[in-house]
């Protein structure tokens, strides 16, 4: 499958959804730029900067633009859970003549939702993931516009990740 030249796919979706996965196999798959907010975060907290605002979407915005200007097709991986922060990603890429792509990654199975929460292992180090009560108390604001949906719920990866790559190619 090959992107096309400078897109943006923009990824949203609570914790545990599977959204990081899905992201980052496109990533590879496409030779992608991979911005992970959490990433980000993190290094900003281990340099002892306080993240309590959009301190680390920001950065991954100006990341994301320039890697878009070199030509790069660029995966932003965050939580991206009020209209605010979806409209920032759109209006980036509107700015520089960037096509984007918007990709919820959702898991309609509360139960297993729950069960990929509680048993996540960090693989960022000093990262603390969400508790399953922290996932259901976040605000995340109904998306507002069109939109690529991946329900994950009762689907291996592999099988996630075809229909992610059949819905792009409709789209594209």
């Amino acid at each position: 499958m090959k992107g096309l030249s400078h897109m943006l796919y923009i990824f949203g979706g609570l914790p545990g959804t599977g959204k990081t996965s899905l992201s980052s196999a496109l990533a590879r798959e496409i030779k992608a730029a991979y911005l992970r907010v959490d990433v980000v975060e993190q290094a900003m907290r281990d340099a002892g900067s306080s993240v309590d605002g959009p301190e680390g979407y920001n950065i991954c915005y100006a990341i994301a633009s320039q890697n878009l200007r070199l030509g790069l097709d660029v995966i932003a991986d965050t939580v991206n859970p009020i209209q605010i922060t979806r409209q920032a990603w759109r209006d980036m890429a509107v700015s520089l003549g960037a096509p984007f792509v918007e990709i919820e990654v959702v898991c309609s199975d509360e139960r297993e939702h729950r069960h990929r929460v509680e048993r996540r292992e960090a693989d960022i180090p000093n990262f603390v993931l969400p508790t399953w009560e922290q996932v259901r108390n976040r605000q995340y604001e109904v998306w507002d516009r069109d939109h690529i949906v991946i329900d994950t719920a009762n689907q291996s990866a592999d099988e996630s990740f075809m229909s992610l790559c059949q819905q792009l190619k409709i789209r594209l």
